[in-house]
């Protein structure tokens, strides 16, 4: 059975520069962890995103939320990236889905 890992980039500072409270990734963990079973977080040292705006090259320091599911639910996903991009103040958070194969 082939399944997916989902992955979650967040920023740790809105567009202004402001940090986000901790509160906020608790509530994506906790959320993830009922709806999935489990979750891996990458929180310790956050990677850097780098996109290409104009002639300037923008970046945001993010952490990485990750499910494993057996079956992609597209409508779900894009619900829950709306609330995500509401709740951390963003224009787009990104959300992808990697088949994964077990060895």
């Amino acid at each position: 059975m082939e399944r997916y890992l989902i992955q979650i980039l967040l920023p740790l500072s809105d567009n202004q520069g402001r940090p986000f409270a901790k509160a906020e990734y608790v509530r994506v963990r906790e959320k993830l962890t009922r709806q999935f079973g489990g979750l891996t977080a990458f929180t310790r040292s956050p990677a850097k995103g780098f996109w290409q705006e104009g002639s300037c090259t923008s970046h945001d320091d993010i952490v990485v939320f990750e499910v494993m599911v057996e079956v992609r639910d597209p409508v779900w996903w894009a619900k829950y990236r709306q609330e995500l991009e509401t709740s951390f103040r963003q224009d787009s958070v990104v959300v992808r889905a990697q088949p994964i194969q077990f060895l």
